[in-house]
């Protein structure tokens, strides 16, 4: 859950830091005292786009960093990330004036996707706005295959799909230009075998190089060898000889001055590397001599290569990789060219397609009654008796999203035919029916946070204090963060915090901090009656609250 957030120098936040605890909060305050700043501080932490400038006025940059308790998801996305895990997590996100910004998870810098892939196992936020997108029948498919829990067999018809669709598409390719396939392969397999006969590797052709190099000055290796072995030891005037002279010359006067002692040593080394290096030499000429035909066979192995890239219009290096891209394609039309094991692979992945988008077909069947029932249910708390939600499940075409079209019918009174949402709904019943499918789908959630910033808009009376109720029934399995409006769904709240804002050096400073039980009775008063908190707001206020 969230444990905590710190904001600095956001919007109209100068310092604010806020401990969070388990259950259901509510979060008020007075309208334009910037109740919605929280929510758009935390979404930034979590990886949300920034949208123009978010720093205070006069500020180089807004920081805002969020503490979580860890989960399981949450280890395993940052074991897959290769980031440190400890017994809590901390976002972090720094926003500067110039628009750029720096995203931090435990301290190491990642990018603003990968915050956002964690916050988005950790925090669902539900705005009031949202209410708008579940008139999209994509949306609503989204919001039945959560409910159940079908994320994965939806990533794998998808996948399926996908495959099948790929495989169809190069059996009706190759069924249109088998002659233009079979010329591919036969053009194919000459341009293979006559590149694979060079025996072409890059270590191939380095050792070639080097060799060539070698055998086509060997005689200016010879002479340049034979040379250098007599001036080390075999001329009439060598190093060997002078070396030694010079270092008898030395040894004889050395005793009068301890100081020769390490020329002289440094002498007997070089006359003892100036005799191996002799040696080296002598056997090099012993062993080694013109071979022209050698040369010849190198030349001719150089130039083949040489013809065959000029041929293919390649350069020498891409040789070996030419080679196995064309060995791939071979196997490629091979498969092809051999009659029915495309249409066999083919048929294979539609299968497996309709396999899976079966088993999808099932889960999203049984989930479509059980959401049905629910969300009939709530409505007939939410002031709206006798109507009906149905999730209407009807077969269509293959395609990625499975094997069926998924509707949200709905009914708003009783002796009425269910129709769909986007055609019946009114904007209160719609932003009832909405929150009703949060609370549902949230239940069946694993996402330990879950706000909604103002998704009670269009309620009130009875209907808040139903919708305060099953926020707080929410509460009791999750952690719950609630921006509300209105007293009935805030007094159900088992923690409140209040937003108030104030005027300090000529700027406009927003501030929140939790309430206390007089002051939460004083807030509820507000909500109920306004600027002025009569007595009869005070004492309607403690009943709400059971004080």
């Amino acid at each position: 859950m969230l444990q905590s957030l710190s904001i600095r120098d956001f919007i109209i936040v100068d310092a604010l830091d806020l401990e969070f605890l388990a259950g259901f909060t509510t979060l008020t305050g007075e309208t334009g005292a910037g109740k919605s700043i929280l929510i758009d501080a935390l979404s930034l932490a979590l990886g949300a786009r920034g949208d123009g400038v978010v720093t205070r006025a006069g500020c180089e940059r807004a920081d805002i960093a969020a503490t979580f308790d860890n989960t399981e998801s949450a280890r395993k996305w940052l074991e897959d990330n290769e980031i440190a895990e400890d017994d809590s997590l901390l976002l972090r996100r720094v926003l500067y004036a110039d628009g750029r910004s720096r995203a931090f998870i435990n301290g190491v810098s990642v990018t603003v996707g990968q915050l956002k892939e964690l916050g988005d196992l950790l925090v669902d936020i539900y705005s009031q706005n949202m209410h708008h997108s579940l008139l999209k029948t994509a949306t609503q498919r989204q919001i039945l295959d959560e409910f159940a829990g079908l994320h994965t067999r939806v990533q794998q018809v998808a996948s399926c799909y996908k495959t099948w669709i790929e495989l169809d598409r190069q059996r009706k390719a190759f069924e249109q230009n088998a002659t233009a396939y079979a010329d591919e392969l036969a053009e194919l397999r000459d341009k293979n075998r006559e590149l694979a006969q060079l025996n072409f590797s890059a270590e191939m052709w380095a050792d070639l190089q080097a060799e060539h190099a070698r055998l086509s000055h060997g005689a200016a290796l010879l002479q340049g060898v034979e040379t250098g072995a007599n001036l080390l030891g075999e001329a009439e005037i060598n190093a060997r000889d002078l070396l030694s002279q010079a270092y008898n010359q030395l040894q004889q006067v050395a005793e009068y001055d301890t100081q020769l002692n390490e020329p002289l040593e440094i002498i007997n080394n070089a006359l003892i590397q100036a005799e191996e290096a002799n040696r080296f030499l002598n056997r090099y000429l012993q062993r080694t001599e013109l071979d022209p035909e050698r040369l010849q066979e190198v030349d001719n192995q150089m130039q083949a290569i040489h013809d065959a890239a000029r041929k293919y219009r390649l350069r020498v290096e891409e040789i070996a990789d030419v080679l196995a891209q064309g060995h791939a394609r071979i196997v490629e039309l091979e498969g092809f060219a051999d009659d029915g094991v495309l249409a066999g692979r083919c048929l294979q992945a539609e299968n497996a397609y309709k396999q899976a988008a079966r088993i999808l077909s099932e889960g999203r069947a049984k989930a479509a009654a059980e959401l049905s029932a629910q969300i009939t249910q709530h409505m007939q708390t939410l002031s709206l008796a006798g109507g009906k939600f149905v999730v209407e499940v009807t077969p269509q075409a293959p395609s990625a999203h499975g094997l069926e079209h998924v509707e949200f019918m709905v009914a708003g009174h009783a002796g009425v035919s269910p129709r769909p949402l986007n055609k019946v709904a009114s904007g209160g019943e719609l932003s009832r029916i909405s929150l009703a499918l949060h609370v549902a789908t949230a239940k069946k959630g694993t996402t330990p946070t879950m706000i909604f910033d103002e998704v009670d808009v269009g309620i009130g009376g009875a209907v808040a204090e139903v919708v305060g109720r099953l926020l707080n029934m929410l509460g009791q399995q999750s952690q719950v963060l609630v921006i509300t409006h209105l007293p009935q769904v805030a007094a159900q709240a088992q923690h409140h915090l209040q937003v108030r804002k104030s005027q300090s050096n000529g700027q406009t400073l927003s501030h929140i901090h939790p309430l206390s039980e007089e002051e939460r009775i004083e807030e509820i008063a507000r909500m109920l009656g306004g600027v002025q908190i009569t007595g009869t707001a005070l004492s309607h206020a403690r009943e709400m609250l059971g004080m």
